[in-house]
């Protein structure tokens, strides 16, 4: 691996130089004339230039205060003179200038003052003579032959020779090297910023992008983010950690502007002139420009940034090939648009990240406070503009600085104000995205900003491609763009990215609201609709719960809203009259908890898309549907007065259908069959339905059936085989006792959950007997049989073989043994065998490479579990109540090569433990019998050991039913927490529990906190549960030779008082822990609450 950009005495002291230039010389030849005209020239030019005193020369050694002053210089220049070399004094001088030009990348500049560069070069002439005067006797043959070699190389440098610059003027001369010099000089550190917080770890990170590789090749690095992110800060430090190892240097800043302002080639100018320290010519076109980058620097090892660029003509005018460019050379490219670096590999581009809590509240405290957090009274505002700026660091930085010096009462008004009107200098930054977005875009971000946030991409899709936008392509534009993000398949924003968009609308028109495109704003909302205030600008209207309380609204309010293509009312908003005088343009309708009891039949719905009742009081469906031609969802979950389901014959378009929980639904009209473009099917938690028509099973298109909670279902129709397109089954918590056999026949069917998934109040296991499946479709990748009471000979053979296996759950089950092994499940990440009471043994675990979750609790005859430790991926393993398995958990355990990072494939850095066990294991260098505990980390000196990991043992009551949180106090001024929760379910209470929790440190534990040599750490658990009774800590560290051990700690057995002063200073009156406080929650994780969860397609 190439480490040429591992930091180094180079880079981290580059910024810290003491001298610009140190004058290397023979005294008596040029102190008091060419050298000292020289000194006095660059002083008057502004350079710190180090010249010695004689005093200094004393001895045959130079002094620690010279060597000091040249590691210290950013430039030597080496005066050769006719005595030079009588010097040992200057020799030894010239031996280390050239030590730090091979070190420190130091610049050395020669100057042959009235003698041959060859006299020097093959130490001739006085050079010789010189030479041969040192006795060795005196000097030694190893100082000599240094000093030979010195001079050899010191000669071959690049420099002046008096007798060929200037005829020989020494005034002409002396003016030829200041210009150099200042141009040397002038490649300085770049100002990162003041306060440079959560910059450390993306450094690094880059840093090791640019290590991978063979080391002669160019390397390009792109940093993208949306504004204000730090992308430009980080570049600038990057910049500075670096540019003294190459050969020329350039950082271009706000390219985009630049080009706005100057154009493409002085930019090009711009590049040449940095890198070559020249302006001896000039570009007369981008094509011009292009040939002599290519000429110039393709033979040069150079540093270019190129900080926000925003289209691809800037970068292939500028920096368009790698073969431009010198080997070595580094080209890092900023940019809101990732779309501009479609030619970097996945591993060349680095995704700027928001700021973490601990890091955030540091950012924001330093402006506002300049100290690392907040003074009491200023606690809650500031974590509320804290949470308001989302990590964002221009938003911490600005807001910060803005109200330094306010007074809380000034403070609270500030923060109102921010809420409907951003702050113009965050709204200017992250508005030059949005510019940059064609009509569109601009319009599909400023409808998923006033109206879609957190909803389902493709109902938003499909209803704005029916308002005649191309959603697709501006999603993708705008995710590439960093405005909008894909979380599951939900489209979200920064609450800042959001509120720009939303100060965009609001300035359409600031005084009448009626004119703006969207109105979303609750009170705003109601001053419209009260006032009869809209117009045919309103396209899209959201009405939240609170706009409309008490107030009854006639819908002549909406009669002047010709355009209106999206409506969202949310809650029991009172709206009666003629449902005609809406608008015909409307696509989205969503009115939760509607108090009507039925859907007019003269509601405008013929161009409606999605239509969302969700909620909602109707007891019938008066609107005919077969006027809704385009409807392509409908959401009626909730709806406990619906009987029955409308007709569904005509609703062609139809693609989604949502019944949940219809609590009083009964029939099902057969024209469900008739839907032929459904893919999502769902009357999960309809109690009452009994069966379902057969001319179900006509669905070609259904991806999607739910049918979990549908207590009083007795069977399936016997031809569910064929619904070919069939991918997900629930079918869990029925009455049904056999499935049809054509359910093999489902060759598409990739997820399957049946039986059972709770459990009785008083604890005892609700199995519903179900006759045993045959076989399963091939490619089924999540199987749930839980709680279906089966045997070893019930459950399905073939489960072995299914190789695409990720989720099997096989909880709450009668066998003995599992009739298969592991050994073709290497896919398989989650494995629930909970409450399965007779389970004796299981197959070897060790090919699980994948495996993360491994949940035995309540296997009370479960005796041997083997593999355990080949386990790479694993972050959870519950063997709570395993009453007759041995503890598996030792040290050797902790000490296996799967969980050391990074050889673990799941790259979290920590693993969960629950077992049942009493004591804190003796192997553990750290316990205390107490719920905190204080230690102070091991002295390690010269690297001799990394830290690898730390294992928490915490003994607890027995299936406590609280949360467990803890306290994680590193340097005494950082504070996190985690909480654990155990969310068990036990047949038995009393005894106690170990929860172990193995954190890696090679990432940054705790939100980053940095554990020093040396250093205090204190674990303490909040003290109003008073769960914890014992706690150990396990330091386990790497050797030099990749070895794992343990070094002890000193536990500080005195620190009752320090962790009550930690825990009085971050636990209000009320026991209750502060929201500023950052929290890592973890505890054991159920496939029913986290994994079986309604899809949307």
């Amino acid at each position: 691996m190439n480490t040429q950009f591992v930091v180094g005495e180079s880079s981290s002291s580059s910024s810290h130089l003491s001298y610009d230039v140190f004058l290397s010389f023979r005294g008596e030849d040029t102190r008091k004339n060419f050298t000292g005209h020289l000194y006095f020239r660059l002083c008057q030019v502004g350079v710190n230039t180090f010249i010695d005193d004689e005093e200094l020369r004393k001895g045959d050694v130079i002094s620690i205060e010279l060597e000091k002053a040249i590691e210290q210089s950013r430039v030597a220049i080496v005066v050769f003179s006719k005595n030079y070399a009588s010097s040992s004094w200057c020799l030894d001088e010239l031996v280390k200038i050239l030590d730090c030009k091979q070190r420190l990348k130091q610049i050395v500049l020669p100057i042959f003052y009235d003698v041959d560069p060859s006299q020097v070069r093959k130490q001739t002439g006085s050079f010789g003579e010189a030479l041969a005067k040192h006795k060795e006797r005196l000097v030694g043959a190893e100082r000599k032959e240094k000093w030979k070699a010195a001079l050899t190389e010191a000669a071959n440098l690049s420099g002046w020779d008096l007798r060929n610059v200037a005829d020989g003027h020494e005034s002409k001369f002396i003016e030829s090297i200041i210009k150099q010099v200042l141009q040397e000089v002038n490649q300085t550190p770049l100002d990162v910023t003041h306060y440079p917080i959560g910059l450390d770890s993306p450094i690094e990170h880059i840093l090791l992008l640019m290590q991978s590789g063979c080391e002669h090749e160019v390397r390009m690095v792109g940093i993208c983010g949306v504004g204000g992110i730090g992308k430009t800060t980080l570049a600038k430090a990057i910049y500075n950690r670096i540019f003294l190892q190459f050969g020329g240097s350039c950082f271009l800043s706000d390219v985009r502007s630049k080009v706005e302002e100057l154009g493409l080639v002085k930019l090009q100018e711009k590049l040449l002139h940095q890198i070559l320290k020249t302006k001896e010519f000039e570009v007369d076109s981008v094509a011009e420009g292009v040939n002599l980058i290519k000429a110039r620097l393709g033979s040069q090892k150079v540093l270019i940034v190129l900080d926000d660029v925003d289209h691809r003509s800037q970068l292939e005018s500028l920096t368009r090939e790698r073969s431009w460019f010198g080997s070595g050379s580094v080209i890092i490219i900023t940019t809101r648009d990732e779309h501009l670096l479609y030619g970097l590999t996945t591993s060349e581009i680095y995704r700027a990240k928001l700021l973490n809590d601990n890091e955030a509240q540091q950012l924001f405290s330093y402006h506002a406070f300049n100290s690392l957090s907040p003074p009491h009274e200023y606690v809650e505002l500031a974590q509320n503009i804290i949470k308001y700026s989302g990590g964002l660091p221009l938003a911490l930085v600005t807001l910060g600085s803005h109200l330094q010096g306010g007074s809380v009462e000034e403070w609270r008004y500030e923060f109102k104000k921010l809420r409907t009107i951003p702050h113009f200098d965050i709204q200017k930054i992250l508005r030059i995205s949005f510019d940059g977005l064609d009509d569109n875009t601009q319009s599909v971000f400023l409808d998923i900003a006033c109206a879609f946030h957190g909803c389902y991409e493709d109902e938003v899709t499909k209803t704005l491609n029916a308002c005649g936008f191309y959603c697709e392509s501006a999603i993708v534009t705008l995710v590439k763009r960093h405005l909008l993000q894909r979380d599951q398949r939900r489209l979200v924003m920064h609450d800042l990215v959001r509120d720009m968009g939303r100060e965009i609308v609001r300035m359409e028109s600031p005084r009448d609201l009626g004119k703006r495109s969207r109105l979303f704003n609750p009170q705003e909302v109601c001053d419209v609709l009260q006032g009869n205030k809209g117009s045919e600008n309103v396209e899209v209207l959201v009405i939240e719960r609170q706009a409309l309380k008490g107030v009854n609204l006639s819908t002549k309010a909406f009669q002047k809203m010709i355009n209106l293509r999206v409506l969202i009312i949310d809650g029991e908003s009172h709206i009666g009259g003629d449902f005609e005088l809406l608008s015909k343009e409307l696509r989205w309708l969503s009115w939760k908890d509607c108090p009507l009891k039925c859907i007019p039949s003269n509601f405008p719905a013929e161009k409606l898309v999605v239509l969302n009742m969700q909620g909602s009081n109707i007891q019938e469906f008066g609107l005919n549907l077969q006027y809704c031609r385009n409807l392509k969802t409908l959401d009626l979950s909730y709806c406990k007065r619906l009987r029955s389901t409308p007709n569904f014959r005509g609703l062609r378009s139809l693609e989604t259908l949502w019944l949940d929980y219809c609590s009083s639904l009964k029939k099902i009209h057969p024209s469900i069959g008739s839907l032929d473009r459904l893919t999502s099917l769902s009357f999960g938690g309809c109690k009452k339905i009994m069966d379902l028509p057969s001319s179900i099973c006509q669905l070609k298109s259904l991806e999607y059936l739910d049918i979990r909670d549908c207590l009083l279902l007795q069977t399936l129709p016997d031809d569910i085989g064929d619904m070919q397109s069939l991918i997900y089954l629930f079918a869990f918590d029925t009455g049904i006792k056999q499935f049809p056999r054509s359910i093999e026949m489902l060759i598409n069917l990739e997820e399957l959950h049946v039986g059972s998934q709770c459990l009785e109040a008083n604890g005892i296991f609700s199995r519903r007997r179900l006759h045993h499946i045959e076989s399963l479709p091939i490619f089924i990748s999540e199987l749930g049989l839980s709680y279906c009471d089966f045997s070893e000979a019930d459950i399905p053979m073939d489960i072995g073989s299914l190789s695409n296996l990720t989720i099997l759950d096989l909880s709450g089950n009668s066998f003995l043994h599992l009739p298969f092994d592991f050994s073709e499940l290497t896919l398989l990440m989650y494995l629930y065998l909970r409450d399965c009471q007779n389970l004796e043994t299981l197959p070897s675990v060790s090919n699980l490479e994948n495996l993360k979750i491994l949940e035995l609790m309540n296997c009370e005859k479960l005796v041997k579990i083997t593999g355990l430790d080949k386990l790479h991926s694993i972050w959870m393993i519950n063997m709570l109540n395993c009453t007759s398995l041995q503890n598996p958990f030792n040290e050797g355990f902790f000490r296996a090569q799967a969980l050391s990072y990074p050889s673990r494939k799941d790259q979290k850095n920590e693993l969960r433990i629950f077992v049942e066990c009493n004591e804190i294991p003796d192997w553990f260098s750290n316990k205390v019998t107490a719920p905190s505990i204080c230690l102070t980390m091991p002295t390690v000196h010269n690297n001799e050991y990394k830290l690898l990991g730390m294992v928490l043992w915490f003994v607890c009551d027995f299936f406590h039913p609280c949360n467990v949180h803890f306290y994680v106090t590193v340097a005494d001024i950082k504070h996190s927490i985690f909480e654990w929760s155990s969310h068990t379910n036990a047949s038995r209470s009393g005894g106690k529990e170990s929860r172990v929790y193995y954190i890696c440190c090679l990432q940054k534990p705790f939100d980053g906190l940095k554990m020093k040599v040396g250093g205090k750490i204190a674990f303490k658990e909040d003290a109003a549960k008073g769960i914890v009774k014992k706690i150990g800590i396990h330091l386990l560290y790497l050797d030099q030779h990749g070895n794992v051990t343990s070094l002890p700690a000193i536990v500080d057995h005195s620190s009752t008082h320090y962790l009550q002063r930690l825990t009085a200073e971050h636990i209000d009156d009320n026991n209750n822990i502060p929201n500023e406080l950052p929290h890592v929650r973890s505890g054991t994780e159920d496939i029913n609450s986290s994994l079986i969860k309604r899809a949307k397609f």
